[in-house]
């Protein structure tokens, strides 16, 4: 019958009992033996395929394993089947059990590491214990001491200096003379390789301070000049006359006549021709020569740099810095002196900060830092600028800000450089009378920079700018290196009429240019090599604690990185537990025996002897016996 109330469905799926027996009737095939195959399988332990299919067989059929209600619509159907595959997998000799537990513990060693590493560096960067210990490492090592290896550089500097002069031509002085507006031309640079050593170096007070003298000795450099200065010629103002004039205004007008006739008879007039040369290292002059027979401690000679050729501004004391870094290289004294006399203030006569040479390490954008300028007879202040770059290197730029020669009316710190007391210029020019011998001379920046316009606007020729006319200081930041200097400054005088010389009756009073130099000093290759070298090694230690963090950091993500793909791991093995399951399956199904499910009997003439006979459609999970309508 097709079906029956015991087989409704027409068919019951059946599988023969003994997996991959040989003495199967339906099959011819499975009657030779299995060959055997060995494999490795879990975590190194191996088995044959026989030993697997048994393995299988054995799990899906135990009665122990997963019981199922029966249903009393299928006989034949194995209560205690459930689908679920076993655990023996094998593939490429590898288990995934195995894979997972090694994957896993490299997780959890990546997870242990990168939690220490980002504690330690975490609380390093906190406490800046790294930081900290290099900064004290350059306080100690940063000193005017013997044993410093800045104390070298210092009595001996490396970097080459180099003076340019620069002159102001006069090129209309009749027209001056006649009360009209003088016309200058700048002419130069006219180029000096300067030499300073430090000599007489004495160590004092316990080696807290050191005693040195600062000659200065000048060699002439025709490659960066423009001209040569014993040919070339200037027209400019006979400084000496105007220093007599000067004088002798406070006497009576008839003793100014009389000496101004008798200075016409040697031939000074208020302009002077001369060369370069002469007007910038001496030359002997009429008037001098004169005064000098009557007052002999007065010089007969006269040039701007007169005697200033191996010769020093004074002698030094400065701070070692051991004590305090701070201090390093501070001026305690010149020429025995802790203040000046000359000016009307005590805070104007202070002597602070350093000669420019050297500067206190771990500068900061802040902070003010002072030089004292001997040629200008006080300190000065410089303020941060901006951050620059020379050769590779890193610095802070500090130049001297606006209200260092500001009007008293506009900072009334600078009252004290009046001198007389209320007789003040204005802004960007300071009068140095005080500290050169009476003489009107003022100093300002080139071109009169940052000064009154009224000052440029007197003389024409002048064309003050930044690039060219501003002092700076390049100072490296960790160290106090100056890497790159210029100073610039001008040399100017006061011409005005005075009463008894007739030459000047028709001049209007000019604070007149002279001449200005630009002192430059800029730190030499090898210097500069070793300079960086130490850098790196201070920002590498300084910064170790960040290099922590960053390799913790890095080691979270691979972290991150693992754990997904350990999940990702997970769901492949399950997918390849259940496609292995079935592929096992697939293979065995050629080993199994099917029964028919039909009223027929099992042998039917009409069959051949060799074929099973098969029908319908079967359920190739329980290995059961076919029964009967």
């Amino acid at each position: 019958m097709p079906g029956s109330a015991s087989n409704p469905a027409g068919f019951i799926p059946a599988v023969a009992a003994n997996v991959g027996s040989s003495s199967s009737p339906t099959s011819k095939r499975h009657s030779t033996p299995r060959k055997t195959r060995r494999s490795s399988s879990h975590c190194g332990k191996s088995h044959t395929e026989e030993e697997k299919l048994d393995h299988r067989h054995h799990y899906y059929n135990s009665p122990d394993h997963h019981p199922r209600p029966s249903s009393p619509l299928f006989p034949g159907y194995n209560p205690h089947f459930r689908l679920h595959f076993p655990p023996l997998l094998d593939k490429k000799d590898r288990h995934p059990r195995c894979i997972m537990t090694r994957r896993s513990c490299a997780i959890y060693a990546t997870g242990i590491v990168c939690a220490h590493l980002l504690i330690v560096g975490i609380a390093l960067v906190v406490a800046q214990v790294f930081q900290t210990t290099i900064h004290n490492r350059l306080k100690k090592e940063i000193t005017l001491t013997e044993k410093s290896q800045m104390f070298e550089s210092w009595k001996n500097p490396p970097p080459p200096v180099y003076m340019e002069y620069y002159f102001f031509n006069v090129t209309n002085p009749q027209v001056f003379l006649a009360g009209g507006k003088a016309a200058v031309q700048q002419i130069g640079p006219y180029t000096y390789r300067e030499y300073r050593p430090r000599e007489n170096v004495t160590f004092l007070e316990n080696g807290t301070k050191v005693y040195a003298l600062n000659p200065k000795t000048f060699v002439f450099v025709p490659e960066k000049s423009a001209g040569n200065p014993e040919v070339d010629i200037l027209r400019t103002i006979n400084i000496p006359l105007v220093v007599v004039m000067n004088e002798l205004n406070s006497y009576s007008f008839f003793l100014r006549t009389f000496i101004s006739m008798y200075i016409k008879s040697l031939g000074a007039e208020l302009f002077t021709t001369r060369t370069v040369h002469e007007y910038l290292w001496g030359f002997k002059d009429p008037i001098l020569t004169k005064i000098h027979s009557l007052r002999p401690e007065v010089d007969e000679y006269f040039g701007l740099m007169w005697k200033k050729n191996g010769t020093h501004e004074g002698e030094f004391v400065f701070n070692t810095g051991e004590q305090d870094y701070l201090e390093y290289g501070k001026i305690d004294t010149w020429n025995g002196l802790r203040e000046m006399t000359f000016w009307s203030s005590n805070q104007s006569n202070m002597i602070n900060g350093t000669d420019g040479a050297v500067f206190h390490p771990l500068i900061n954008r802040n902070e003010l830092l002072y030089i004292f300028a001997a040629d200008l007879c006080r300190s000065i202040h410089l303020a941060y600028v901006k951050d620059v770059e020379v050769k590779g290197i890193q610095a802070y730029r500090f130049a001297p800000p606006e209200d260092v020669l500001m009007s008293p009316d506009n900072n009334p710190a600078n009252e004290g450089f009046c001198v007389p007391a209320g007789e003040c210029l204005g802004t960007g020019v300071l009068k140095v009378s005080v500290c050169r011998q009476g003489a009107p001379i003022v100093v300002s920046f080139p071109h009169f920079y940052q000064a009154d316009p009224k000052y440029i606007n007197a003389v024409e020729g002048l064309s003050p700018n930044k690039e060219e006319h501003e002092t700076y200081l390049d100072l490296q930041p960790t160290t106090g290196v100056p890497i790159r200097a210029c100073k610039r400054a001008q040399l100017n005088v006061i011409v005005k009429r005075v009463m008894g010389f007739p030459e000047t009756k028709m001049i209007n009073e000019t604070i007149f240019p002279i001449m200005y130099v630009n002192e430059t000093a800029t730190v030499d290759d090898d210097s500069a090599a070793q300079m960086r070298t130490l850098l790196l090694i201070v920002t590498l230690v300084s910064n170790f604690p960040l290099l922590i963090v960053g390799l913790g950091i890095i080691l979270l993500l691979v972290l991150v990185v693992l754990f997904c793909r350990n999940r990702q791991k997970k769901n492949e093995v399950k997918r390849i537990d259940f496609t292995e399951a079935f592929h096992s399956f697939a293979t065995a199904k050629d080993d199994t025996a099917y029964t028919q499910v039909s009223d027929k009997t099992d042998e039917s003439p009409d069959a051949p002897a060799s074929q099973p006979i098969r029908n319908g459609s079967y359920i190739a999970m329980s290995p059961v016996e076919a029964q009967k309508c």
